[in-house]
């Protein structure tokens, strides 16, 4: 298979891109990135020289370029996002231009290329908040911050485009992803590197808001699977089950650390923080799908890399 990823310079796409040239001896990836503050060639690296590996600088806005692009693959990976909630209600524009433009250019591109798979990368933020149970990929989308929202809005013009136009379509929304290569203004490498520095760790309220955790690499494996074998049209939910508060990661992370809790500063709540996200996850699971990592065992394996 010959793979466009896009935003395969960030954080969870440059780890798909090398867990895909890893797996799949006989697989090519396109990687296209902005490389904005979020973006890297850095976390391509052993990659960028693999003749299975091109790496282009672009914007997915650019239609020219992204319907060339796609005119070379048989499927799309749409990583491509501006990701960052805090930064999403400072400012909303790039938000919308990126997420929901850029993935109704490149939905566009495949319609006009025959894409053999498009694959949307989304959230489990886009159903917004649940206090009991867990959400079913079947459930309404509520969301309830800028970011959130424009990621909902990308997964309903995906599945509008397998409706309207039979675009082979298929969406994954997952739960919060860590480990390496991930951005530092995010919570996990963020609180890693304050620990190390003696720093404070700043915690939004009281740190009870609740998410579920999956470490990187085991959300790599269910959006290959779901690529290769999922249903065209259908959604699926990667989560790993492991509810953690936000005040459980920062004292596990101070643990592994060898930090005193006393760098805990509680702060001023953010606005509309959700306060958990839970999912269901037997329709990946019914691909074969499980993650192999604890949290704790990914926390570590994560802290190592971030201190080395």
């Amino acid at each position: 298979m010959r793979i466009l990823v896009t935003g395969g310079a960030g954080f969870i796409g440059s780890n798909f891109v090398h867990y895909v040239l890893n797996a799949h001896e006989d697989d090519e990836v396109i990687t296209l990135d902005a490389l904005t503050y979020a973006g890297s060639k850095d976390n391509l690296e052993g990659v960028l020289d693999d003749p299975r590996h091109e790496f282009v600088e672009g914007n997915i806005r650019d239609r020219e370029l992204v319907t060339d692009l796609a005119a070379d693959v048989d499927a799309i990976v749409n990583f491509a996002a501006e990701s960052h909630v805090d930064r999403s209600i400072e400012g909303a524009k790039p938000f919308v231009t990126t997420n929901v433009q850029g993935t109704q250019t490149l939905l566009d591109a495949a319609k006009q290329n025959d894409i053999e798979r498009f694959l949307q990368i989304s959230t489990d933020e886009v159903y917004g908040q649940i206090l009991d149970g867990k959400f079913s990929e079947d459930d309404s989308l509520n969301p309830r911050n800028p970011y959130s929202a424009t990621k909902a809005s990308a997964d309903l013009l995906a599945r509008s485009f397998h409706t309207t136009h039979d675009l082979p379509v298929l969406i994954t929304r997952t739960c919060n992803n860590f480990g390496p290569r991930q951005h530092p203004e995010k919570l996990i490498p963020k609180f890693i590197q304050n620990a190390a520095a003696g720093e404070t760790l700043p915690v939004y309220g009281d740190g009870s808001n609740v998410r579920e955790w999956i470490h990187v690499e085991d959300n790599c494996r269910a959006l290959d699977i779901v690529l290769r074998e999922g249903e065209i049209g259908e959604v699926y939910n990667i989560g790993s089950h492991a509810e953690k508060t936000n005040l459980e990661v920062t004292r596990a992370i101070l643990d592994a650390v060898g930090a005193s809790e006393n760098l805990i500063e509680f702060v001023e709540d953010r606005a509309g923080h959700d306060q958990r996200y839970a999912l269901e996850t037997e329709k990946i699971e019914a691909l074969g799908w499980e993650p192999e990592y604890s949290f704790e065992e990914g926390l570590e394996r994560t802290v190592d890399y971030y201190l080395d």
